[in-house]
């Protein structure tokens, strides 16, 4: 499918190089003057289920409410069954009519995981959402020894995926997104070094190299679901104000409150990709509904063969066969 519908305007182009009104709010409120008022349209989800990790707080919690307001019965993945309920509850409040459920799930945890593939039970998924995540401080492992952020933005959301595609595949056009981040593009792929072992460790570091495997990753997950009829789309949602952003990156938070999005800004083109009727292109790298490219300087660029050995070791790390 041609991207050409969907690449950006010159203007809109040097907004995301300029980096600053691109990933604020100055740039989706700019672009939203471009968009249709009329997509996705008023109960475009209406009869299907989505499913979204991390949906308890920030820009999961807002995804959750765009899918339940168009329609969708929306499943709330998390890792605090407290706090789950309490998004369940705020989003019935807000939306009476909508089937909202929650379930356990720590995405970086593979038993966790299984347990929730099994919860969902067997009504085909339309739309999954892998929107949890994690800065630590330090290095830390999950129980089957992958470091966090590895396991949390990678490994996680692969095996999920790999768990529930019969589910996603039973809906006949089923969309994945990944949300990623705009810090990736300052991030080589760590084809050799994926659990960064090497050198110090730094969580925004960590954070960013695993997001950038997320989006090198992108196409190969196309590729493999296609068959199924399922889209795949990473989504950079800018700079959103959230606990997520305040806790583990506070001194940033600071510099550039004023310029923030709110947690329904960084959601909009996750939502609108999950809703829109428009064909779409999978594959793809997302900004404020439109294809962006995967690098902006040369020192990031890597090769096919990278990222099929990517592939394989992340498919062999959660025991799923090897398809590069």
């Amino acid at each position: 499918m041609n991207d050409a519908e969907f690449e950006p305007s010159l203007g809109d182009a040097l907004l995301d190089r300029a980096i600053v009104p691109g990933y604020s709010r100055v740039g989706i409120a700019l672009r939203r003057r471009t968009w249709p008022a009329d997509d996705p349209a008023p109960a475009a989800l209406r009869g299907g289920r989505a499913v979204v990790t991390g949906a308890n707080s920030g820009i999961g919690l807002a995804i959750a409410d765009g899918l339940a307001a168009l329609g969708a019965s929306t499943v709330l993945a998390v890792r605090n069954p407290r706090r789950g309920d309490e998004a369940v509850a705020e989003l019935r409040r807000r939306h009476p009519e909508a089937s909202i459920t929650a379930v356990e799930c720590d995405v970086s945890e593979p038993d966790s995981i299984r347990r929730c593939a099994a919860t969902l039970g067997d009504a085909p998924i339309d739309v999954l959402i892998h929107n949890a995540g994690v800065l630590p401080p330090r290095r830390r492992e999950n129980s089957a020894g992958h470091e966090l952020s590895y396991a949390t933005h990678v490994l996680g959301p692969l095996l999920l995926t790999e768990l529930i595609r019969p589910l996603l595949a039973a809906a006949h056009g089923a969309k994945v997104l990944l949300m990623s981040s705009g810090g990736m593009y300052a991030q080589p792929l760590a084809v050799d070094d994926p659990e960064y072992r090497k050198g110090e460790y730094k969580g925004a570091r960590a954070y960013a190299r695993t997001k950038r495997m997320q989006v090198a990753l992108t196409p190969a997950l196309a590729a493999e679901l296609a068959d199924d009829r399922i889209g795949v789309h990473a989504v950079h949602p800018g700079w959103v104000d959230t606990p997520g952003i305040a806790d583990a990156l506070p001194r940033f938070r600071r510099l550039v409150r004023p310029l923030l999005r709110t947690p329904a800004e960084g959601a909009d083109t996750a939502v609108w990709l999950a809703a829109t009727a428009r064909p779409l292109p999978t594959g793809r790298f997302w900004h404020d509904r439109r294809v962006r490219p995967l690098h902006v300087r040369s020192s990031t660029r890597y090769s096919e063969a990278d990222v099929a050995a990517l592939w394989r070791r992340c498919r062999a790390s959660i025991g799923a066969p090897d398809t590069a």
